[in-house]
């Protein structure tokens, strides 16, 4: 049952979301996060692909922005706490 009043996003909104998404994964250091936020965004994507209740997408669209905006914030914290150097103990010698 649609909702007067409640819009829809556009094809082109939900891309921008998704690709935000993406882009955003890519900037955490840790792969486990990296991937973790990858296939989460292709998970609810796939999820949410047969959605065609006007305002059962303008939920999961705002849902989705909103889930953009903590994969930002948690993305500059992690940069702000990753590991200098990773992986130097590897190059030691063995005593």
């Amino acid at each position: 049952m649609a909702v007067p009043g409640v819009a829809a996003p556009t094809r082109a909104e939900v891309l921008h979301l998704y690709r935000s998404l993406l882009r955003v994964a890519r900037q955490f250091c840790d792969y486990n996060i990296r991937e973790y936020t990858k296939r989460r965004t292709i998970d609810g994507f796939r999820e949410n692909k047969m959605l065609n209740d006007p305002s059962q997408l303008a939920a999961a669209f705002s849902d989705g922005k909103a889930q953009l905006e903590v994969a930002k914030r948690q993305a500059i914290v992690y940069s702000l706490y990753a590991p200098k150097d990773i992986g130097n103990f590897w190059l030691l010698p063995a005593s």
